[in-house]
């Protein structure tokens, strides 16, 4: 399997090793979308690369680690095709695997040590999705990518041209 994998300057010393880790250990072919040193940068910037790369089918999965893994899992999101999530642990791995189809993970390199991110790394590579019942939800879920029939990557773009959202929810 190949997969991407990138950071920000928060997360720059778990992605070396978890490259080291999913090349070496895991037998995985990585794509690094950087950056190159733990110098100051924007999370949003890898996120995409990230995201971009697995969308694209330059790599099958998609690991993404920042201070919280939170920013840069919804800049992945941000990508049409993508189903990003900020990862904790390994059971949440395993479950957004087979429930959600999961593609991208966002790490924490902050507050998770890095053995338990090597866990939920493994956990996410090894786990499949199941379909069944879960495929019809992840459709329902892909299918806000496309609004009006058009992909849209700017849902902020898309509000303003539709003039405004509207919501059918009780408040």
């Amino acid at each position: 399997m190949r997969i991407a994998l990138g950071s920000d300057h928060a997360g720059f010393e778990q992605k070396q090793l978890l490259l080291e880790f999913i090349q070496d250990e895991l037998g995985h072919e990585v794509v690094d979308c950087g950056p190159a040193t733990d110098d100051r940068v924007d999370y949003p910037d890898f996120g995409e690369r990230v995201g971009q790369a697995v969308a694209s089918g330059a790599a099958d999965r998609g690991v993404c680690v920042c201070g919280t893994g939170i920013g840069i899992a919804l800049a992945a999101n941000k990508i049409p095709g993508i189903r990003a999530s900020s990862i904790t642990t390994s059971a949440f791995a395993d479950l957004f695997r087979r429930h959600n189809d999961g593609n991208v993970i966002g790490l924490s390199g902050r507050f998770i040590d890095p053995e338990l991110n090597r866990e939920i790394v493994r956990t996410f590579l090894s786990s499949e999705f199941e379909g069944g019942r879960h495929a019809e939800r992840v459709a329902k879920i892909m299918k806000l990518d496309h609004v009006d029939g058009v992909e849209h990557a700017d849902s902020a773009e898309h509000v303003q041209q539709s003039g405004g959202a509207s919501c059918a929810c009780e408040l």
